[in-house]
Order: C-alpha cells, then structure tokens, then sequence
C-alpha cells in the first residue's frame, strides 16, 4: 500500500516538474526565409548571410528561388515569415504581383537589399512597399540615378532602433548609389557623407501593411563578409518578423 501511495507521489512530482520545464510542449518554429534572386550578378558569399550565428533556437530555414516568377507563383502566406529580395527583375506577371502582394498585405517581414531597389521600375506598388526606387530611365523630371563601384563608404547610425542595436559598422567597401527616388516618410537607420552616394543607407518603409526594411549596401563580397553588415542583415530579418524587442519603433 505504501508502495503504491510513493510511486503516485512521484509520478505526480514528475510530472508536475515537466510541464513546468517545457518537455512535452511541440518546439517553437524556426524563423521561415525565402531568399529570392535573378536579373544580376552576385558573388556566392551572399549565401553565407543565411548561415551565420546569431539566431536563436529553433533558429533559421531558407529557401532559394532564382526568379521572381519562380518565387511567386504560388501563395507564400502559410509557407514563409520574411522575404529577402535580392533579385532585380523588369517585370512580373500578373499571378506573380498578386502572391507578392497578399504576402505584403499579410503582415510578413519582406527585407529589400542592394540591387532589388532596381527592380520593377514600372511598377509604383513596388516602389512604394520598398519605399524607394533607383531610376533605371527618367521618371518625373527625375533623372537616372548612377552608382560607382569600389567605393569605402562612411556608415553613421541615424537613429536607436532594435536593427542596429549594438551594431559596429563605421565603412565599408561597397557600390554606392545616388539620385534614388526615396520617400520622404521612411525611417532612416544608417546614413552616410560619401559625395556618390544618397545619405540613407538603411531604412524602414512607411508600407502600412507590413514590417519592411531595405539596405542600399551589399553588392559584393566585402559587405556579404562583414561582421557589421551580417548582423545588420540578420537583424533585420529578425525585427521584420516579429522577433526584436521594442516594438515597430517607428
């Protein structure tokens, strides 16, 4: 009878001490990517900013899609988190405008680097989720806008904010771009004085919608290798999923 009365004592102790320590609950999700490139060049160091520390357990899964059309032609909501667009398409079919927009419309992160602010120049949706665009023709008595290769660019935080937070980044060895269409309601986080370059860096969009954070740098191997950048990436993916503290800080 003792016996009996001990071993439900401890059955009970065990398994009071596990629902307290988590066992038995399902594991979180790692954080879901789908990287999308295609229309230009990039050296394969580019890979390696999905594949670094820094994310917490459970962690991070990416895809890799290598067109636009292939990235969009199907519904994403259910499928993935953030989009990080590394792309730079001239145009998209209709299918594809609408899968990327219900993503948008969805509240998921979408993260914009370097060469994607080129993209679809024809398309102001596009334009205003990114909340910039680089001028491949003239636009509204606006002209083309340039870029320069091989250039050190200084790098200042503009603002507090949970992307940069901790962030050691002063330069870095990068292409610039200047005469952008920017909006003036983005949420600069790094700026710069480099001569051949717009002075925002890094920012969020006003899209209503969705968390959005675009990066003009990351052309090639030494941003893609840079400790200050890689976390400045990482960062970003993290924030426009949801997964920083401190709120939207807008």
């Amino acid at each position: 009878m003792f016996r009996r009365l001990f071993a439900s004592i401890l059955c009970v102790i065990v398994l009071t001490t596990g629902a307290a320590s988590g066992r038995g609950q399902a594991p979180a999700s790692p954080l879901r990517v789908l990287v999308v490139t295609g229309g230009h060049d990039y050296p394969t160091s580019f890979y390696t900013l999905f594949e670094q520390p820094g994310f917490e357990q459970p962690g991070l899964v990416w895809d890799h899609e290598t067109t636009s059309e292939a990235a969009y032609r199907r519904d994403l909501r259910t499928r993935y988190d953030v989009l990080v667009l590394y792309d730079m398409p001239k145009t998209l079919s209709a299918e594809g405008r609408a899968n990327l927009q219900a993503f948008a419309e969805s509240g998921k992160g979408i993260v914009v680097l370097h060469h994607a602010l080129c993209s679809h120049n024809d398309w102001d949706w596009y334009r205003d989720l990114v909340g910039a665009r680089y001028l491949i023709e003239p636009q509204g008595g606006q002209p083309v806008s340039t870029y320069k290769h091989d250039e050190t660019i200084p790098v200042a935080m503009a603002r507090p904010h949970p992307i940069t937070r901790g962030l050691a980044i002063t330069e870095v060895y990068d292409e610039t771009y200047k005469g952008m269409w920017i909006s003036p309601q983005v949420t600069v986080l790094l700026t710069t004085s480099h001569p051949l370059a717009d002075p925002p860096l890094a920012w969020i969009s006003p899209y209503p919608t969705s968390r959005v954070v675009a990066i003009q740098l990351g052309h090639g191997r030494e941003a893609h290798t840079h400790p200050g950048y890689r976390a400045l990436v990482r960062n970003a993916m993290l924030w426009s999923a949801g997964q920083l503290n401190e709120g939207r800080n807008r």
